[in-house]
């Protein structure tokens, strides 16, 4: 996508681009920066913002630590993800206040979590690319519920590209969240 536009705009960036995607993209739509691609993605269908609801309302009943909140829409900066990595997951796990300011892309130091919801258009970058910036960016816990193979997979122990443990459950099953969260997901409420 943006191989296109950079043969129409000579001497546009990827980061240019990805600004001119930003700017135009119809409310709804997401545009990211994955390894120094562009992906456009329309809205998600019912199920998907369902079980983003679910995970959200089980994190609000369910957490130990108050301060800890639950955020949909929140833009992270993953510069170790590719040059630069600018990615919005469906959830996000901070501190109250971890995103109190005004920019769109936000540091991902205080993240606890960050869970993805697949769909056909992005599972492949759930599965793979998101993996690997969130791992590279210390991000303690990735959440992805894997609608396609009927999973949920906890990975913890971010390692350079990876994360040194996963833990993979049949959706329907309870997955145990490590602390801070230190509670069980009910996967059967989805």
């Amino acid at each position: 996508m943006a191989e296109l536009l950079k043969d129409q705009v000579p001497g546009l960036s990827v980061e240019e681009a990805f600004d001119m995607f930003s700017a135009v993209a119809p409310k709804g739509w997401r545009v990211e920066l994955i390894e120094g691609e562009i992906h456009v993605t329309p809205p998600a269908n019912g199920e998907h913002e369902e079980i983003v609801s679910e995970v959200t309302d089980q994190v609000v009943q369910r957490r130990k630590e108050q301060r800890i909140r639950s955020y949909t829409g929140i833009g992270l900066f993953l510069p170790g993800a590719s040059v630069s990595g600018k990615v919005e997951p469906d959830i996000v796990l901070a501190p109250k206040g971890s995103f109190d300011d005004q920019a769109e892309y936000h540091d991902p130091s205080a993240v606890l979590l960050v869970a993805e919801v697949t769909s056909r258009s992005t599972a492949g970058n759930d599965r793979v690319k998101k993996i690997r910036g969130y791992a590279r960016a210390g991000i303690p816990v990735y959440l992805l519920i894997d609608r396609e193979s009927e999973q949920a997979v906890v990975c913890t122990e971010p390692s350079g590209e990876d994360y040194g443990a996963k833990a993979a459950y049949k959706l329907g099953e309870v997955v145990p969240l490590p602390d801070p969260l230190g509670f069980d997901l009910d996967t059967g409420r989805f």
